[in-house]
């Protein structure tokens, strides 16, 4: 499928990825396949068919089990969204990760220590006349039951960075959306705020062409989150972009998290 700018998505796992020991030097899956089978398998592939109903087509994909320490890059993904994400649904962030996640786990083992989201704002429709998008809203609150049991030790405090590239609106915006998510019921993610703490700085992955960078405007987020997964890095992240769109932003965010453990 065709890379479309204005529906680009893509996500970058950090940390160390060890290899099972069972994987052969040169396996037959690869990252790219992995993904598309698993897409696919749980039907949000897009398949080049007049009448697909999929969430996105296939871009590219990525491993780099040896690339060390730290925040070195792990694995990556990019896919594109097919249409405009209806004003009922959040972007699918959840769903692409949980789906980066399982062609990790596959791999090999995957300790987390950062993570990157494009995520393509502007790809939220609006109602004709309108700002917000309540029934997509609604949903991610009723998601949280996911979170609910979970022990109280798996809390973590966590650093965000949205970095609008060239688009300096993040900047003005972004008071507004905190406030706005702190009338929100949910305890997912709280205790936050804005803090002109040092930023999450990962290096895009990704050509400025399809996100409107290079890396320019940011606003950095410290709080707590339910856990340190990517379920609960893409519920955020998806509702963070709710939160840009209610707000009139109308072009890409690139998303960076770290963990404080």
């Amino acid at each position: 499928m065709s890379i479309a700018v204005e529906s680009t998505m893509f996500a970058a796992l950090h940390g160390d990825l060890t290899p099972h020991p069972w994987r052969e030097p040169s396996p037959a899956s690869d990252a790219y396949s992995l993904f598309v089978a698993r897409s696919s398998a749980l039907g949000w592939l897009a398949e080049p068919t007049a009448n697909d109903c999929g969430l996105w087509g296939m871009n590219d994909a990525g491993l780099d089990p040896a690339a060390g320490s730290g925040y070195s890059r792990a694995a990556w993904f990019q896919v594109s969204l097919i249409a405009p994400t209806p004003v009922d649904r959040p972007l699918p962030v959840p769903a692409f990760l949980a789906c980066a996640n399982a062609v990790t786990a596959r791999v090999g083992a995957l300790r987390l220590q950062a993570v990157q989201i494009l995520l393509p704002v502007q790809n939220l429709a609006l109602p004709e006349g309108a700002s917000q998008r309540t029934g997509a809203v609604v949903r991610l609150l009723q998601e949280t039951g996911w979170f609910a049991d979970l022990p109280l030790r798996e809390r973590t405090r966590v650093r965000v960075t949205l970095d609008g590239g060239q688009n300096a609106s993040i900047r003005s915006v972004a008071p507004d959306m905190i406030e706005w998510l702190r009338e929100l019921k949910q305890d997912v993610f709280d205790d936050f705020f804005l803090t002109d703490d040092d930023p999450v700085l990962l290096r895009p992955a990704i050509t400025d062409e399809l996100w409107s960078g290079p890396p320019l405007h940011r606003v950095t987020v410290d709080g707590t989150l339910a856990e340190w997964s990517l379920d609960s890095l893409g519920w955020l992240a998806a509702l963070l972009a709710e939160a840009g769109r209610r707000h009139q932003l109308d072009s890409p965010l690139m998303l960076s998290a770290t963990a404080d453990t």
